[in-house]
């Protein structure tokens, strides 16, 4: 019995461990970007990639990225169209949501855990599932770096990134890639509801410590790994639902940091 639970705590700390590399320096972008409600938007419209994946018999994290990209560029195609982007992602994220929650309702001779997929099942993650995980994880932190100085330039001054010869539209559909990839891997982790919290939190309590926007993406990643280390032992010792336990650690996490900072003199951000 201690090997079993040794095994899949291990195979559940793994999972987290390589969610929190991806998300925590994207999330900084998200941030720097104010879009989180576009992250919420992407990562709602994974359980209509979940419905339709299983409807015809395809892989779940091929359905989610794809229902998730498509999510992406249609956001991005309709922003300054007539309606205010915070309506536009209002109505996307929820209808997207819907849909994917009556989809699945249709689905016949197939078991669905919806709350599994809603609010994540890291402790049921496979080896498989782990191989998933880190191979996104890994392409999405291989991209990040690849493209760090070019988006970060995009994300600070558009205008100087496109007098240095940059397509700042260009940096964005890179950032909107990396999102959707994000999105697909952290679903069975901690779900469609929690993703966007992944992204954020840990941002933001790294940002009154950095001085610099690569000091707050490592910051960021160390809170959002502490985060799925303490939360899985705070679930396992009190019983409690993992995804939004490990939420409720990175929200604490980011409590601790506004209090010190603001006991320190006032938060800091970072130089540009």
């Amino acid at each position: 019995m201690t090997g079993l639970l040794d095994d899949f705590m291990v195979r559940a700390a793994l999972a987290g461990l390589g969610l929190a590399i991806a998300a925590a320096p994207l999330g900084c972008f998200v941030v720097w970007r104010r879009m989180a409600y576009f992250g919420d938007a992407t990562a709602h419209a994974a359980i209509l990639g979940v419905a339709l994946a299983l409807t015809f018999d395809a892989s779940i994290f091929g359905g989610v990225l794809a229902i998730s990209l498509l999510m992406a560029f249609t956001v991005s195609s309709l922003a300054g169209r007539g309606y205010a982007m915070d309506t536009m992602l209002g109505v996307l994220a929820h209808s997207a949501l819907a849909f994917g929650l009556v989809a699945a309702s249709f689905l016949s001779g197939i078991r669905i855990d919806l709350m599994a997929y809603l609010f994540g099942d890291i402790l049921a993650v496979s080896a498989s599932d782990l191989a998933v995980i880190w191979g996104g994880a890994l392409a999405v932190l291989a991209l990040v770096v690849w493209r760090w100085s070019s988006l970060l330039m995009a994300t600070l001054n558009p205008d100087l990134a496109f007098s240095e010869g940059l397509d700042p539209k260009r940096e964005g559909m890179v950032l909107t890639l990396a999102l959707a990839i994000v999105v697909a891997v952290a679903i069975k982790v901690v779900g469609a509801l929690l993703i966007t919290a992944m992204l954020i939190i840990p941002a933001a309590a790294a940002r009154p410590f950095s001085r610099t926007p690569e000091a707050m993406a490592v910051i960021a990643t160390a809170v959002a790994s502490l985060s799925v280390l303490g939360g899985l032992w705070s679930a396992f010792r009190f019983d409690t639902p993992t995804g939004p336990t490990i939420v409720c650690i990175v929200a604490a996490l980011f409590a601790v940091s506004v209090t010190a900072a603001g006991a320190s003199g006032g938060l800091r951000k970072p130089r540009r």
